[in-house]
Formats: C-alpha cells, structure tokens, sequence
C-alpha cells in the first residue's frame, strides 16, 4: 500500500516556526528521494525541499533557503521539514511525496507519490 502522510501544519504568526512530518511507508522510503511541495489558493504546486533518504542529500527552493531544514529519521521512516522566520507568502498546503532515486530536481511530474497534505497558514 503506497502511503506518504503528513502531519505538523496549523496557523501560526509571521516569524513563528513549524515542523512538517511525513511518514512514509517502508519501501517508499528506501533509495527514495523524498520532497515536500506546497500548492497556495490559485497557484501552481510547487517545491520546497527534499532530501535523498539514501545519501541525505538535500535540494532546496531559493524561496526557502535559510529558513527551512528539511532532515530524515531511519529509524521510524520519517521525513521532517523545520520551518522557521515563516512570512504570509508560505501560506499554502504542503504535500509530501516520493520518487525513485536522488532528488535531482524540485519539478511536479518527477514524482510518483504524494500525501494528502497539511494546511500552514501564516498571519501577518
């Protein structure tokens, strides 16, 4: 059963912090390049992070660097995004997801997988 879920999101002023987590099942995990995305109200979906659960490798949006960390535990298969200095502009819904291999790009169709996603919502 393909299963990517993901908790952590809630509404927040702008400077506050969150932290996403995407649980994953087993073999979505292994080898596979995992990522969040966020699509806001009218916009297109897009990439925020990800990180290649095989080398921890990690590929980050230029909208995002600096302020978001996006880190692993193999132990429980979990993926995490820290989301700090958060503005009004991250409000979105953020979707966690999954593809074979190293995370060579942040594009929408190079993943396979995908959660139902977790509402942030920043106030200004």
């Amino acid at each position: 059963q393909v299963r990517l879920v993901e908790s952590g999101g809630g509404s927040v002023q702008a400077g506050g912090s969150l932290r996403l987590s995407c649980a994953a099942s087993g073999y979505l995990y292994i080898g596979r390049c995992i990522a969040w995305f966020r699509q806001a109200p009218g916009k297109e979906r897009e990439g925020v992070a990800a990180i290649y659960t095989g080398s921890m490798s990690t590929l980050y949006a230029d909208s995002v660097k600096d302020r978001f960390t996006i880190s692993q535990n193999n132990a429980n298969n979990m993926v995490y995004l820290q989301m700090n200095s958060l503005k009004p502009g991250d409000t979105a819904m953020y979707y966690c997801s999954a593809r074979l291999g190293p995370c060579a790009t942040l594009r929408l169709y190079d993943y396979n997988y995908w959660g139902q996603g977790t509402q942030v919502t920043v106030s200004s």
